[in-house]
């Protein structure tokens, strides 16, 4: 059975991104890049929401990012990549399947065969319905040392407690902490 783990970051006052949906707030540091391109070392199948799917395939593919972070962009370049969406037609970023309808039924089932892990990044919504159907396996929380004024938080209209136990922790020179959480 595969496991599912999401990687979000968020502000100090729970925001994953501002009034405006900017993310710029949010600032990697070397340490930061080099643990993201440890993580994608681990070849998991990288899950999208639209909107963060769009972001990360505007940035990814670029020559910027491609001098910028080389180790990061080729292996988001090369990921298998799944995107949620009802509006989009097709992929440009390679390695990229869209599902479109019933994303609870179609993650309970990947979750249920052999393969690749699952790991969702950004994605507010999708992460939020996750967590409410009890498919998330592992939380991983980077938190920067910032408050934003306003913002969408990160678990957005979940309606249910959502119990978690502390599992590892991480601290960057830059003051960002990561903090991993399991389901209880």
């Amino acid at each position: 059975m595969r496991k599912l783990s999401i990687y979000n970051f968020l502000s100090l006052n729970g925001f994953y991104k501002n009034e405006q949906g900017d993310i710029s707030w949010h600032t990697h540091g070397q340490e930061e890049g080099e643990y993201s391109a440890e993580m994608l070392q681990e070849d998991h199948i990288l899950l999208f929401g639209r909107i963060t799917y769009q972001m990360m395939e505007s940035y990814w593919p670029t020559s910027f990012a491609l001098s910028n972070d080389p180790i990061v962009a080729n292996g988001m370049n090369e990921a298998e990549k799944i995107v949620f969406s009802t509006t989009l037609s097709h992929a440009n970023w390679n390695n990229t399947t869209i599902v479109k309808d019933n994303i609870i039924d179609e993650i309970k089932k990947l979750k249920n065969t052999p393969g690749k892990n699952l790991t969702l990044l950004g994605s507010g919504q999708v992460l939020t319905q996750f967590a409410a159907h009890g498919l998330i396996d592992e939380y991983q929380l980077m938190i920067d040392p910032i408050a934003i004024g306003k913002g969408t938080p990160i678990f957005n209209g979940l309606e249910q407690q959502l119990a978690l136990k502390l599992t590892d922790t991480k601290v960057f020179k830059s003051g960002t902490v990561l903090l991993t959480y399991q389901p209880l």
